[in-house]
């Protein structure tokens, strides 16, 4: 009699920078589940990405219930499914809120959720960078052993599946020999406007790479499709792809960048994750240690990103990318 499939279940919620520094963990998950149904318990934003990942084999994305009645679907998912493991790397309230949803009884938990099975109990988790954190979280769940916790050791995600899953496609139409190009980054969070870097600042940046060889592509979503007029005003040819790009294409765009520039946020995340080399944009509201991107990546900081000089981001941009030819 064959042997029933091991169901495993693994919780990212948000966001996207955080989705997708997680997707290192996702795995190592996924190697010592080699043979296990492994769930992705999400939401309604990483759906098209997860589901065109290898490590998953089906996507729930119910993880934020609002209504009771909603709250009460979830239990009885999570229930009926038989989990023999839950990996938990959101690790938030939200998160704990549904383990306790599952007393009594609740399936073999890791995490930090009070009275899980494998609870994460390292003091210095909080002043652990993602990366690091999660592999140390799947240590002490028994699944990686030799788990790269020392600051700065834990590789990047690897997003190569993307580029085998997304047709290939020239994001800079023209001549038969494209120009490289740089993504800019200059959105984010509305609430979070002290971590971005002023318009005015991205504008005069683009005109000098621009005048350097490189075309320029803006990536956001649509609420910043302002921000790329006003950067056209400066490079009329820059072209404009807010709100156009879904998180895969903007990897593959990445991918393919001679450099990715912005500030501290989910699409830069995804472009450095894709291959891109990349320059972050860190005021004080964030803390490069503790979720800066992997890679060729160079880390601009500034207590006001408005006191940070374009110089700046241009001599780091000629370190990382150096001139090509001068523009026609």
């Amino acid at each position: 009699m064959a042997r029933p499939v091991e169901r495993i279940l693994v919780i990212k919620l948000s966001a996207l920078g955080d989705f997708v520094l997680a997707l290192a963990a996702m795995k190592k998950i996924r190697a010592a589940h080699p043979k296990a149904h492994i769930t992705l318990l999400t939401t309604p934003p990483f759906e098209a990405l997860a589901k065109i990942c290898p490590y998953f084999n089906a996507v729930d994305t119910g993880g934020r219930p609002e209504s009771f009645s909603e709250w009460i679907a979830l239990r009885q998912r999570i229930k009926a499914a038989g989990y023999a493991r839950v990996y938990d790397l959101q690790t938030s309230a939200h998160s704990n809120r549904i383990f306790q949803a599952l007393r009594p009884g609740p399936p073999p938990w890791s995490g930090v959720a009070l009275g899980c099975s494998m609870p994460h109990r390292n003091p210095l988790r909080n002043s652990m960078h993602t990366l690091e954190r999660q592999a140390d979280q799947l240590m002490y769940a028994g699944i990686w052993d030799d788990a790269p916790t020392e600051a700065g050791s834990a590789p990047p995600p690897d997003l190569s599946w993307v580029l085998k899953s997304t047709p290939a496609q020239r994001p800079v139409p023209g001549s038969n020999r494209p120009r490289p190009y740089v993504m800019l980054v200059p959105g984010g969070a509305e609430h979070r406007p002290e971590k971005r870097w002023p318009v005015e600042r991205y504008s005069e940046l683009a005109r000098i790479l621009y005048s350097r060889g490189f075309d320029v592509v803006i990536i956001g979503g649509p609420k910043e499709s302002e921000l790329a007029h006003a950067i056209q005003r400066a490079v009329p040819r820059a072209r404009d792809l807010t709100g156009r790009t879904d998180f895969a294409s903007i990897a593959m765009l990445g991918a393919k960048a001679t450099l990715a520039i912005g500030n501290d946020t989910g699409p830069l995340h995804l472009a450095a994750a894709g291959g891109a080399p990349a320059i972050v944009l860190f005021s004080r509201a964030s803390d490069p240690k503790l979720s800066a991107p992997r890679g060729r990546v160079a880390i601009l900081r500034a207590e006001n990103l408005s006191d940070l000089p374009v110089a700046q981001v241009a001599q780091a941009a000629n370190s990382l990318a150096p001139q090509v030819s001068a523009a026609p």
